[in-house]
């Protein structure tokens, strides 16, 4: 129910520690958007900028075209569900749920009906009668959404809210939220996340932040097949990206690229005739990397020095070489545990091959 417009926004903190610098966003109405970074990239202190728990440095943030920069965070109309649940323990879940609007003096029959609503929502009506202590982990972390929810927010913030859970009840919760958002597609909520497969299922669209700014911003599929830079190209994506050194020795339409660990590779990015033997890093992800056969051309050549068989795929990690640096990995649909200490190669299809020079796309 709300569009955000942050301007030129910066946050730096005593002693001239600079997080932020120069953040230009605009999230419409009704979208899930989601900050995803490395630790320390000040994704979760963004957040807590657009709440009001931490002052804005410089530039504005505006909700619906009013500038809010200095408007406290009850009157934002924003709710913000935190990693931790933050439940009062000797309050039941229907306690919880209704005890800010009890405070604001509401009716206690507009609190009924909200209370009624958030947990149809959430699947908690089983629930309301009890304290927090006879819920589980994902049942908590329902209660807090559902205490966001019934105060009818323009904006939900969501700061890691999955993090605390074990994995089996991530995936659940995560569904939970999925079909929150599908329940409520008018509202406009901002996710945190560490956690990749959390922002790629989530997301309308999803901010990479890092070395105090965005990388990138797009939908998850976009930043997924068309990264801007080294960084988002590996920052998405698990196993990260293969970036492999080399340089162009024909180009056009489709490019080739000697490598320096000896292979050779076809990348349907078109260059420029200037690009001639300019140096480039070779980026291909784990899954778009397959067996070579015969003398094919292969892009990679070596020996298998760990597999990591998961049932549906199997993961070949090569032994870093002196040219590359790292370690090649690949990722075979099926399984494959007898390639461990056997030397392969391994090629990719000219549409999966990104190229880089000094750290950007050469994608247009």
């Amino acid at each position: 129910m709300a569009d955000l417009k942050l301007s030129n926004i910066d946050k730096t903190y005593p002693g001239g520690i600079s997080v932020l610098k120069g953040i230009n966003l605009d999230i419409q109405r009704g979208e899930l958007v989601v900050f995803v970074g490395p630790s320390g990239c000040g994704k979760s202190t963004l957040l807590r900028m657009i709440a009001g728990l931490e002052q804005i440095s410089g530039g504005t943030l505006e909700i619906d075209g009013t500038r809010v920069n200095d408007v406290p965070p009850a009157q934002r109309g924003i709710a913000m569900v935190f990693q931790s649940y933050a439940l009062y323990p000797h309050m039941t879940v229907r306690k919880n749920m209704s005890f800010a609007l009890e405070l604001a003096k509401k009716p206690r029959a507009d609190i009924d009906a909200a209370v009624a609503k958030a947990a149809a929502i959430l699947q908690l009506d089983p629930y309301l009668d009890r304290l927090p202590k006879a819920l589980s982990g994902g049942q908590r972390q329902r209660v807090a959404i559902g205490r966001a929810i019934v105060r009818d927010p323009k904006v939900f913030l969501f700061d890691e809210p999955l993090s605390n859970l074990d994995a089996a009840l991530r995936v659940a919760t995560r569904i939970e939220i999925a079909r929150l958002k599908e329940a409520m597609p008018e509202r406009t909520m901002i996710y945190v996340t560490h956690d990749q497969v959390e922002a790629m299922t989530l997301a309308s669209r999803i901010v990479v932040l890092a070395n105090r700014g965005i990388a990138q911003v797009g939908a998850p599929l976009e930043l997924y097949e068309r990264p801007r830079n080294e960084f988002v190209a590996q920052f998405i994506g698990s196993p990260a990206m293969n970036l492999l050194p080399g340089r162009i020795t024909a180009t056009g339409a489709s490019t080739r690229i000697a490598l320096d660990g000896g292979g050779e590779a076809e990348s349907a990015v078109s260059t420029p005739a200037d690009a001639l033997d300019r140096r480039v890093n070779v980026g291909v992800r784990p899954e778009d990397l397959r067996l070579s056969e015969g003398t094919a051309r292969y892009l990679h050549a070596g020996r298998v020095d760990i597999t990591e068989a998961l049932g549906e795929v199997t993961l070949l990690y090569f032994a870093a070489t002196p040219e590359e640096q790292s370690g090649v990995v690949a990722k075979l649909p099926g399984i494959h545990a007898d390639l461990r200490n056997r030397n392969c190669r391994l090629t990719a299809d000219p549409q999966k091959v990104h190229l880089f020079a000094d750290g950007e796309s050469l994608r247009r």
